[in-house]
């Protein structure tokens, strides 16, 4: 084999080239794949079906007047109970509110913190999530790398804004441009029917992944299953993506536990014929066997028909040896300014 058809790691880490962003979307199941044993103390990843128990929210539903089994949706119980009793809702929420404010990322790399730095600034994660992992990751690792574009699109317990100058940071933080302190963003509680302009915030985070959408040169779903509540929000992805027919150079990939054949159906409208991949963990996926390659990477090997070899992040290294690792990569970006 003539080496004019192979793509070596080297090639891959010297190649930055290409300026569209890969873009990610985070469900609850990249937060429960990341820490199926609990946050840094031990505190459960809860969802829809589980949360009232893990948050312990029985005796305060039953004080508002709301029936509850092992299992029930959390969706249909917020939403019974919003409509028959606001100020139980509020109550519910300050609690959800307080139990996702206390999770913390445990001292050693993990998924998130491999995921932020398998990406670079023109690349962009929105995520459903509330949980603080995503903007801890980001925070605790900036200096060795500039974190991708993220987009809290439920809002985050970890977040706070500025309406007057559109700024976000560290919920507890102020703006750089008015010396305020930052206002908390509003956590988008599962309904029937979500509004996306229901604030400047959540309005302006759905507007960042309309953008990107539109510019993606690859698409990455992890954990995210697009629930019936959800419909508005893939409309919304969907109408930014465009025409599948016309995304034939884009690559879509899925990192999920379910089965492949439920996924593609399910995600049908963002992928064009065969151009997609199915995971079932995160270390599988095309962005932590090509990190901060990934969009290179397909190019070789999806249309220059290269054969390429993969570059995994290392999934058991500790900070330093983790970061280290990435040194090449980084030096390369650095020295052709991207």
């Amino acid at each position: 084999m003539s080496d004019d058809h192979l793509y070596t790691v080297e090639q891959e880490i010297a190649d930055v080239q290409v300026d569209r962003p890969h873009v990610i979307i985070l469900g609850a199941g990249a937060s429960l794949a990341s820490f199926p044993k609990g946050d840094k103390n031990g505190q459960q990843l809860p969802v829809m079906t589980n949360l009232v128990e893990v948050l312990g929210l029985e005796a305060l539903l039953k004080e508002c007047g709301i029936k509850h089994s092992r299992g029930d949706n959390f969706e249909l119980i917020y939403s019974n109970l919003l409509r028959s009793n606001p100020l139980g809702a509020a109550k519910i929420e300050d609690a959800i509110d307080r139990y996702f404010s206390e999770l913390e990322l445990p001292d050693y790399p993990t998924i998130y913190d491999h995921l932020v730095l398998s990406l670079r600034e023109k690349d962009f994660i929105a995520t459903f999530n509330w949980d603080p992992f995503l903007y801890q990751a980001c925070s605790r690792n900036h200096r060795t790398a500039a974190p991708p574009r993220v987009a809290y699109l439920h809002g985050s317990v970890a977040v706070g804004y500025c309406g007057t100058d559109k700024r976000k940071g560290k919920r507890g933080g102020r703006c750089s441009v008015c010396g305020q302190a930052f206002k908390p963003t509003k956590l988008l509680y599962p309904v029937a029917h979500k509004d996306y302009h229901c604030d400047t915030f959540i309005q302006a985070e759905w507007r960042g992944l309309e953008l990107h959408l539109k510019q993606a040169f690859a698409l990455t779903i992890f954990g995210y299953g697009a629930p019936k509540s959800d419909v508005e929000a893939v409309a919304l992805m969907k109408n930014a993506w465009g025409d599948v027919a016309g995304r034939d150079m884009e690559q879509t990939e899925i990192v999920d536990v379910k089965a492949e054949d439920e996924l593609s159906a399910n995600w049908k409208p963002f992928i064009h014929s065969h151009h997609y991949e199915v995971h079932d963990n995160f270390h599988a996926s095309w962005v932590a066997n090509h990190p901060r390659r990934s969009c290179e990477a397909g190019w070789q090997q999806f249309f220059e028909a290269k054969f390429i070899d993969v570059n995994p992040i290392p999934a058991k290294a500790g900070f330093p040896e983790l970061y280290r690792w990435l040194n090449p990569l980084l030096e390369a970006e650095k020295a052709t300014g991207s």
